[in-house]
């Protein structure tokens, strides 16, 4: 009995010399094997650690790096990549796209394909597990019952049995993850297209090799000379032979009806875009001869829409230069009429805003824009009808007090209003994407009759004189 337990054992007691401790042999032979065993699990229990932490710093950093590329690359995108992955395009093919019958029934197809397909996967995964576990369950037992007459026959060893038993539930552990590779890889190829389409875009607008610097004391004037302009993928241009100077100290307006090209022009100005023909010239120097960097630090842009981000309104003016003092952002927010409203909260400055200014109104967020680009105090302003919000009193209040304060500064004023226009120094008329007027308010009354049109629609006989 003693030699067939020694042989279940390992080790066999017959082959011993005479008076040696068999007891003393076996406690060794088994605190050596359970030390082997415990050190094996605590190797195990730490390389699992090792796995996991290895894992996720991997995944971390993997998805760190992404985003940080896929960041950086959108920071370098203009106007055209953004209209490429823009919002306002997933909303036109959801609602415009829908309308024309067809792309209904093509979303319904492609609807009820994801649904199958959903359906299908939960279904097989509902099915599957339970399968899966019964069939590992059943393998167990079978080697528990095949492996326990073998142990009884002094054939194996009980080691041996839990050995195989384990290799058998990994295997089948294997089987369970691979099955779920299927299920999650297609998933992750669709993302890392959707990312791979970002990361290999080639921005339009690039900055030259050899990058020209303004001059320390050079006069920020903007000259538009035969300028052409077609957007990416279209068949005209929008712009046709644009040339006139915005000069420094003077306001230039420019005016138009909807779709005229106003605001195309002045997108050129910071290289949202790049001509097509002809050039424009900041301080002398053609805008793509200059880095992005160089050039957009000397505008301040206030667009059609006012962006707002989430923080408080300080931290909203502060964008434009984060040294700013209280004092400054005051005196930003009082010449854009906005220091007001921004009293009545008892936050002040410090007040709350939401994510794109929900919480404030159109033209509270237009006023804080134009407070923002007064915060930078650059040499050139460019007003993208960002006046349309508000009344007229507080128009003309803001444009009273942005001519104190832009001094000798070049600002340029996009409009459809003939009031905000009229104590410009220099009118720009613009129709179809072409100049058919520049003069002042008088002399085009006199000599445009796009920019009369505009006018007596707008104005009475009163405020015309």
């Amino acid at each position: 009995m003693d030699g067939q337990s020694s042989a279940q054992g390992g080790f066999d007691l017959s082959k011993l010399p005479a008076g040696m401790d068999e007891a003393a042999i076996q406690r060794s032979y088994m605190l050596g094997i359970g030390a082997m065993m415990l050190l094996l699990t605590l190797l195990g229990a730490v390389a699992t650690i090792l796995v996991g932490y290895i894992s996720a710093r991997v995944a971390s950093g993997i998805s760190r790096d992404l985003r940080r590329a896929v960041f950086t690359k959108v920071e370098g995108f203009s106007l055209h990549e953004f209209d490429t992955f823009s919002t306002a395009s997933l909303i036109t093919r959801t609602n415009n796209d829908v309308m024309q019958g067809h792309e209904e029934e093509r979303f319904d197809k492609a609807n009820k394909d994801l649904t199958g397909n959903l359906l299908f996967v939960n279904r097989v995964m509902v099915v599957m597990m339970p399968v899966m576990m019964l069939i590992m369950n059943g393998v167990s037992l079978i080697i528990i019952w095949v492996g326990a007459h073998q142990v009884a026959q002094a054939s194996m060893q009980v080691g041996d049995m839990m050995a195989f038993m384990q290799y058998a539930m990994q295997i089948f552990f294997a089987f369970i993850m691979m099955s779920m590779m299927f299920i999650m890889l297609p998933r992750a190829q669709v993302s890392a297209n959707r990312i791979a389409e970002v990361l290999e875009t080639e921005a339009s607008v690039k900055d030259p090799a050899s990058p020209r610097a303004f001059a320390p004391a050079a006069q920020m004037g903007i000259e538009f000379r035969d300028l052409s302009f077609r957007y990416p993928g279209a068949e005209e241009d929008v712009l046709h032979g644009i040339s006139f100077t915005a000069r420094p100290g003077q306001t230039t307006a420019i005016i138009g009806a909807t779709g005229s090209g106003k605001s195309s022009v002045v997108g050129l100005v910071p290289r949202f875009y790049d001509a097509t023909d002809g050039s424009v010239l900041v301080g002398g120097i053609d805008v793509r001869e200059l880095s992005q960097v160089e050039l957009r630090e000397k505008i301040g842009f206030v667009p059609q829409k006012a962006n707002l981000f989430s923080g408080t309104i300080g931290s909203n003016l502060r964008y434009a230069d984060e040294e700013a003092s209280e004092e400054a952002l005051e005196g930003a927010a009082r010449i854009a009429q906005a220091a007001e409203f921004i009293a009545e909260s008892p936050e002040g400055l410090a007040r709350t805003i939401s994510q794109g200014g929900a919480n404030v109104s159109g033209g509270q967020k237009q006023r804080l824009s134009i407070a923002r680009a007064l915060v930078k105090r650059p040499p050139i302003y460019i007003f993208d009808d960002s006046f349309s919000a508000l009344d007229f009193k507080t128009d003309s209040a803001l444009r009273r007090a942005l001519k104190k304060e832009t001094g000798d500064a070049t600002v340029i004023i996009v409009t459809q209003r003939v009031a905000t226009v009229k104590a410009a120094d220099q009118i720009v008329v613009l129709d179809d994407g072409r100049v058919v007027g520049i003069g002042s308010h008088e002399s085009l009354m006199g000599s445009c009759e796009t920019y009369q049109e505009i006018a007596t629609s707008q104005l009475s006989e009163e405020e015309l004189r």
